[in-house]
């Protein structure tokens, strides 16, 4: 069964490396999502991109809110969740980009 108290507890005791993972994991795939995006790679590579960072982006969301429960209200705490919920919302902003600008293929008869 999944103690949720074990899980915060490892997620504040290894934070800095959380972060060290977390911070380039977000900004490498979000800007992998925005060049394939603009490179006009299918739907499926995309998607998948984002997919990968809106995950990475949501273990920081809830990382941070580890810190929140307890109390720590700091730049860093403040910094992290402006920089998760950016990864977002270029992910989510570059495939209705890249679904409304696509060149679907018409077909003919």
């Amino acid at each position: 069964m999944l103690d949720i108290n074990a899980l915060v507890e490892f997620s504040r005791g290894n934070c800095i490396s959380i972060c060290a993972f977390l911070v380039p994991a977000n900004l490498i795939v979000t800007i992998l999502t925005m060049g394939l995006v603009a490179l006009r790679r299918p739907s499926y590579q995309v998607w998948q991109s984002a997919g990968i960072a809106s995950f990475f982006a949501s273990v920081m969301i809830l990382h941070v809110y580890t810190w929140f429960m307890i109390g720590v209200v700091m730049a860093p705490t403040y910094i992290l969740l402006w920089l998760a919920i950016t990864c977002l919302v270029t992910n989510f902003a570059a495939i209705l980009f890249q679904r409304r600008y696509s060149n679907s293929p018409t077909l003919s008869n």
